[in-house]
């Protein structure tokens, strides 16, 4: 079992997906991730760890990722099952995905 660990130097691909959605339809793509990554993404290889943030005010909604390795990001982005995941959350919202470094964490 993994859980998400954020460090620097870390031997885990981090990918972030910030989704810009209509408020009235926040919940039903949070549906859609949700179900796109228990049915697709974590039987994947190489999958860490998904983390579902919802925004506030309802217009965001961003997806934390961690993989293995960003092949396996590349790999999983390619899947056709994934794919069409992917499909369905682009015609409710506007995706921004993007492969990140984590550069510092601070603690209490």
């Amino acid at each position: 079992m993994s859980e998400t660990v954020i460090r620097v130097d870390d031997e885990v691909a981090t990918f972030v997906n910030v989704f810009d959605v209509d408020p009235s339809r926040q919940q039903e793509l949070i549906e859609i991730l949700k179900e796109g990554t228990e049915k697709v993404m974590r039987n994947r290889p190489g999958f860490v760890s998904v983390n579902l943030l919802a925004s506030a005010d309802g217009t965001r909604v961003v997806n934390y990722a961690q993989w293995r390795s960003l092949d396996d990001v590349k790999a999983t982005m390619a899947d056709p099952e994934a794919q069409k995941f992917a499909k369905r959350t682009a015609e409710i919202a506007k995706p921004a995905p993007h492969p990140y470094e984590v550069v510092a964490t601070y603690h209490a």
